[in-house]
């Protein structure tokens, strides 16, 4: 969300989202608020500290883990007041492990995606600081049944051997699928029976993947969607796998008729040939990629399309 106000951002999702609220992030905060420095306040036993070249891991918990941790209270605190004896889903999000390990530096410079070591090492903190992070969630909102969303927008360039090395000359070798695969397994195996939704706004969201890693939503910006992938939503919504559909901009221009704003997916349940009745079980409505990029009003807006256009899509299927 934009703006650096947690109760402001808190009181708009709440009320905006009435059915389904979720604890803003504010980048525009500056280091320790970002995605990256956000989930690295998160981990336990390894500590992450800002340089020019971006986040490093240290060897101590220093000013930027300190600043990152007291964000992510007041974050809580301000949802904690606006979400007071609210019952239903309520999103809690954190960086995945593999964009976690392509956007944090190892001592040396590099990328912790450079070493397997570091990576087992830093999925196993992200696990654990997750498992912390969403029982202090449940405590202070009993009555919610919370959704993990994992953030992998880096997933993609992992896979494929695109993540750029420190001198920028040359890229890291591709992670191999199935230890990708089993490391998203373990770090989405902390919450238990609780859904987890992972995100990617880039190309070529590897669904298949994602759901045998045990995703039982996968969310994605609609725009960047091709036939190519029809095959793998296909068997992805036959499978029970939850779309998390991006069709709202998430940068401030105008807002389409909510009717309009779904054509774009009522044209791909009838490519794919699956059942209109479907719709309202597979598809959640959401902002393409976040909207810490938009006014405070667009943002709000943005949130109440969403609510509009998804009941559009319920009342009207086909």
């Amino acid at each position: 969300m934009p703006g650096g106000d947690a109760r402001e951002a808190a009181k708009t999702v709440t009320g905006s989202l009435e059915d389904f609220p979720f604890l803003p992030e504010l980048p525009a905060r500056g280091p320790g608020a970002d995605m990256i420095g956000r989930t690295a306040g998160m981990l336990v036993e390894l500590y992450a500290r800002v340089e020019p070249s971006g986040w490093r891991i240290g060897d101590r918990p220093g000013r930027d883990t300190k600043r990152a941790r007291s964000w992510l209270g007041e974050g809580l605190d301000a949802l904690e007041e606006f979400a007071r004896g609210y019952e239903g889903p309520l999103k809690v999000q954190a960086v995945g492990p593999w964009t976690l390990a392509a956007g944090l530096e190892l001592r040396n410079g590099e990328s912790a995606l450079s070493d397997p070591g570091a990576c087992r090492d830093l999925a196993g903190s992200l696990a654990e600081g997750l498992r912390q992070h969403l029982a202090e969630v449940q405590r202070r909102i009993p009555g919610a049944g919370i959704v993990l969303q994992l953030d992998e927008p880096s997933l993609t360039d992992v896979l494929r051997g695109q993540v750029r090395t420190a001198s920028g000359y040359r890229t890291h070798r591709a992670v191999d699928r199935q230890v990708v695969e089993g490391t998203l397994r373990d770090v989405m195996g902390v919450h238990g029976t609780g859904l987890v939704v992972v995100h990617s706004c880039a190309p070529d969201v590897p669904f298949a993947l994602l759901r045998r890693a045990g995703a039982a939503a996968v969310s994605f910006d609609f725009s960047l969607l091709t036939e190519r992938d029809d095959d793998a939503i296909g068997e992805a919504v036959e499978g029970g796998t939850r779309l998390f559909a991006g069709v709202v901009p998430g940068t401030d221009g105008p807002l389409s008729d909510p009717a309009d704003s779904v054509m774009g997916v009522r044209t791909l349940w009838r490519r794919l040939g699956l059942q209109p009745g479907l719709l309202a079980d597979a598809v959640t409505l959401t902002p393409s990629c976040g909207l810490a990029g938009a006014s405070p009003a667009y943002a709000r807006a943005a949130l109440a399309h969403c609510v509009r256009a998804a009941r559009s899509l319920a009342d009207n299927p086909e």
